[in-house]
């Protein structure tokens, strides 16, 4: 994969290197993940299962032994440096979690198993980097969690004290007010769930709702976006540099080439101009 050519790898490791980075074997894995992605899905109806049940489970194990052979030649190659790449970390985590035994006090993460579809992440670039991207806003997706935290804190203590005798169900606790928030916030049956009725008693409740509904609902989620878009874009930017500063230094030296061949050229007019005089 991509992320782990840059690994350091033992010369005596390429053969293997070279396997499990071809093409074919990476899209062959990539095959499997979605065939697994299917016969998981396949667990889940009984009827299915009755009948073809036994040939999904030996398929499941077959699959999942490929898998923990590509972790082992991956760990054989890379060694300690397997661990460096966040993404090869991730595999490691999903398959192992798949080889947990299905009773005793951890055979509840089994049912976590299903983590191995996410493993197209590893294989599809495009998908790798809005992953990355997500990445990388945390910090800024943080800062506005903070703020919309507190704008949600402020606003379940104003409706608590306002409709929370009236309307106990809805606005009762702080708890209670902050899910009903959240429910306004996701637009689920606000209006004639919630603001309607609240407004049957408290006719002015609609200066409250809806500027929390443009706050919380639109303004926020737009920030939420233009984060992830802007590490998206410089994500972009980042990879394509490298790219332009090569185009940038061609374009010098071709300009510094040309510019050579005009003073060699004028050198030799002079030349043949003196040659003619004399």
């Amino acid at each position: 994969m991509s992320t782990e050519t840059t690994l350091a790898v033992p010369m005596r490791n390429n053969r293997i290197k070279f396997f499990i980075e071809k093409p074919l074997v990476q899209h062959f894995l990539l095959a499997l993940i979605l065939i697994n992605a299917v016969t998981l899905g396949l667990e889940t109806f009984p009827v299915v299962m009755a009948v073809i049940g036994p040939v999904i489970h030996i398929l499941d194990k077959a699959i999942l032994t490929i898998f923990v052979l590509e972790i082992a030649l991956r760990l054989f190659v890379y060694r300690l440096s397997f661990f460096k790449d966040a993404w090869s970390v991730f595999d490691f985590i999903v398959v192992g979690i798949a080889l947990l035994p299905a009773s005793g006090p951890f055979s509840v993460l089994r049912a976590l198993r299903v983590l191995r579809v996410l493993r197209v992440l590893t294989f599809v670039p495009s998908m790798k980097k809005i992953v990355g991207a997500l990445m990388q806003s945390l910090n800024g997706m943080l800062s506005i969690t903070m703020v919309l935290g507190l704008i949600y804190y402020v606003a379940a203590v104003m409706v608590t004290k306002l409709f929370g005798e009236a309307f106990p169900e809805w606005f009762g606790s702080l708890g209670a007010s902050l899910y009903t928030l959240f429910q306004i916030m996701t637009l689920e049956s606000w209006s004639m769930g919630i603001a309607r009725p609240v407004m049957e008693q408290f006719p002015y409740a609609w200066l409250f709702f809806v500027p929390f509904i443009l706050i919380a609902t639109f303004t926020m989620l737009n920030l939420f976006i233009a984060v992830i878009v802007n590490a998206v874009q410089s994500m972009h930017d980042e990879e394509h540099k490298a790219e332009h500063d090569a185009d940038a230094a061609t374009q010098q030296q071709l300009l510094a080439q040309m510019q050579l061949l005009q003073q060699e050229l004028a050198h030799m007019r002079a030349q043949l101009v003196n040659t003619k005089v004399q």
